[in-house]
């Protein structure tokens, strides 16, 4: 009989501290918070939020917004007109230094930014292109904006360019 009210008390015990709302709310795994962070990743580096800062913010509960303070607004404003220029510079460079050499976008059709490739082609999918091996990643995958030498373009601009798809991943 005590056994049975010594277990009783246990699982009670237990499954109070399983299911307090602390215990819940830290139930998101980094992966899942890396993935919402690349869901809105041009709108996340606008707001000054790092990967590892919203990532950190996310497993612990609190809103990934809160934990950049003030000063983000102001880090974007300088960063609005660093694209253009960089649109522009790697466009009359690109004769001079051939794109695998600088691992910088250099071809027709390939941006730094996601966002600029998104202005180019709103309508089609935006991939990461890997200017090495000449494959792309879709968004949301372990390499789409992460391998060395890469450059976003327009999906439908990718097979003129002699690119293809990763093999292990699905189209979104």
């Amino acid at each position: 009989m005590r056994k049975q009210l010594l277990i009783s008390v246990c699982s009670a015990i237990f499954a109070f501290v399983a299911f307090s709302p602390e215990a819940v709310a830290q139930q998101k795994t980094a992966k899942a918070c890396a993935e919402e962070w690349r869901a809105d990743k041009t709108n996340n580096q606008a707001k000054g939020i790092t990967e590892k800062a919203y990532v950190a913010a996310c497993r612990s509960g609190t809103t990934p917004t809160a934990a950049v303070p003030a000063p983000a607004p102001t880090a974007a404003a300088p960063a609005a007109p660093p694209p253009p220029a960089a649109r522009t510079v790697p466009a009359p460079a690109a004769p001079a230094n051939p794109a695998p050499s600088t691992g910088t976008p250099a071809g027709a059709g390939q941006f730094a930014t996601e966002a600029e490739a998104k202005g180019h082609c709103p309508l089609d999918t935006v991939v990461w292109v890997n200017l090495k091996s000449r494959i792309y990643h879709f968004s949301g995958t372990h390499n789409y904006g992460n391998t060395k030498r890469g450059a976003y373009m327009c999906e439908h601009e990718t097979a003129a360019a002699g690119m293809r798809a990763a093999k292990n991943e699905a189209h979104p």
